[in-house]
């Protein structure tokens, strides 16, 4: 069993740079999964795939550190920002 420090496991509790766990794929179905619980689903493929491509988007803006307000504010002017590609 590899000896790992302390001090490091328990970086995120002094560092909120850190996340609280690794799993992004956990922290990106966690809204569909919500909105599911919550709503009992979608009642058209068309609004889930919307939600998705909504979702989506705002997820990459914010892994970007896209400033999401703005993002909808230049949204709604007619002037999405694209996240990056690479």
């Amino acid at each position: 069993r590899p000896q790992t420090p302390r001090d490091e496991v328990l970086r995120f509790i002094t560092d909120l740079q850190v996340p609280f766990d690794n799993n992004l794929a956990e922290r990106d179905i966690r809204m569909p999964k919500l909105k599911h619980k919550v709503s009992g689903g979608f009642r058209a493929l068309a609004g889930a795939q919307a939600f998705a491509t909504i979702r989506s988007y705002l997820s990459t803006l914010q892994k970007q550190s896209i400033d999401i307000y703005q993002a909808l504010v230049l949204t709604f002017q007619g002037q999405p920002p694209m996240p990056r590609l690479d």
